[in-house]
C-alpha cells in the first residue's frame, strides 16, 4: 500500500486506464492470476492498487513493489 500523494500520483500517470500489462509473476494471493497473463488496467486508486481487468475475466488488482509485472502498450 502506497499512501505517499506525489507516489499514488505517478502511479497514476504511469499506468493510466487503457495500459496494457502482462503478469511476470504469480500474485501473493489465494487463488493468483498465471503468470504471462495480459489484462488491462482500469484504474490506480488512492492507496496506489493498479486495478486491472484481466483478459481471462479476472479482476484481481496488482500491487506495485509485490507484484511483477511489464507494460506491454499505452493507450
Amino acid at each position: 500500500m502506497i499512501t505517499n500523494k506525489a507516489q499514488v500520483d505517478r502511479l497514476k500517470n504511469q499506468y493510466p486506464s487503457g495500459t496494457r500489462i502482462e503478469l511476470l509473476s504469480s500474485m501473493n494471493d489465494i487463488q493468483p492470476i498465471e503468470s504471462g497473463s495480459k489484462g488491462t488496467v482500469i484504474a490506480v486508486d488512492d492507496i496506489g492498487t493498479i486495478h486491472m481487468r484481466w483478459d481471462n475475466g479476472r479482476g484481481l488488482g496488482l500491487i506495485p513493489g509485490e507484484d511483477h509485472f511489464k507494460v506491454i502498450s499505452t493507450p
